[in-house]
């Protein structure tokens, strides 16, 4: 794919704010968690959705489709509006997110005809998963792609490692682990917890070919990602420095909005930052 134009780089911004603003729209009316760490997903998703991935919600079945896999459920919140851009869901259904006999759920649920590829909420199993996809599509000689999309606190599960280390080995140079390092987990910061570092250098010495991003630089993002695969018979990782609740003044780097809905007050405080910015 060739490089973005200036002009597409602003279009692809544009975008990004006016769904980092559709998050907390779906957040706030449905009153549930996960708005922090769903903000720092918005510009990577934008990169992926609307520069990289190749999927059509006209034929979300097609054998040869990339794959996205949110290996990092709990930000469902960010992915759900996406899929609404790109015609996989209706926006009308957002009002029964996070409720009982709802229309989504606060995790994804796999339903490809929907552009959810995997159930995911339990952390650790996605690249597992991914791996087996991207050797599947060595094996049936198939040109998709395979991208997982973790959370850096996720890491700290052990089958990441298993799965990095098998990755490796059968040289899937079509899959393609995001690390959204946003440095906070839950309530704590990363390296309080368990420290990852030196996270880089963990990847490469586990065989993958590696380079770091800024996570909310779209143009960066999108020049890194049409490099992939960074290394013919070597899998991809892309480290993305982030901000969790980048956008909102007030909830960035705060460890407790990873759990906390905003109230009204709080919501239109949200909203005018946000309209200040598109």
């Amino acid at each position: 794919m060739p490089l973005a134009t200036k002009e597409e780089i602003q279009i692809l911004e544009k975008t990004a704010q006016e769904l980092r603003r559709d998050t907390l729209d779906l957040i706030y009316k449905t009153k549930s968690p996960h708005i922090g760490c769903s903000l720092s997903m918005i510009e990577l998703l934008t990169a992926l959705y609307f520069r990289i991935l190749r999927i059509n919600s006209e034929s979300p079945r097609d054998e040869n489709r990339d794959r996205f896999l949110l290996s990092k459920g709990h930000g469902v919140p960010a992915l759900y509006p996406f899929l609404a851009k790109k015609g996989f869901i209706k926006k009308e259904i957002f009002d029964g997110y996070a409720q009982d006999g709802g229309t989504l759920e606060q995790h994804p649920t796999r339903n490809i005809d929907l552009g959810i590829e995997i159930t995911s909420g339990s952390l650790g199993h996605g690249l597992s998963i991914g791996s087996g996809m991207a050797l599947a599509g060595k094996h049936d000689k198939k040109d998709y792609r395979v991208f997982v999309y973790l959370g850096d606190g996720e890491l700290q599960e052990g089958s990441n490692w298993e799965a990095a280390m098998f990755a490796s080995h059968h040289k899937l140079d079509n899959l393609v682990a995001i690390i959204d390092h946003n440095k906070l987990q839950a309530m704590q910061r990363i390296e309080e917890v368990l420290d990852l570092n030196p996270l880089a250098d963990k990847w490469r010495a586990f065989g993958w070919e590696t380079k770091e991003v800024n996570g909310h630089d779209l143009n960066e993002i999108v020049s890194v990602m049409n490099k992939i695969p960074f290394k013919k018979g070597k899998p991809s990782c892309v480290i993305a420095h982030t901000v969790k609740g980048k956008g909102i003044s007030f909830m960035e780097n705060e460890p407790r909005w990873h759990d906390r809905c905003p109230d009204e007050n709080e919501y239109q405080q949200a909203l005018n930052e946000l309209k200040g910015l598109c």
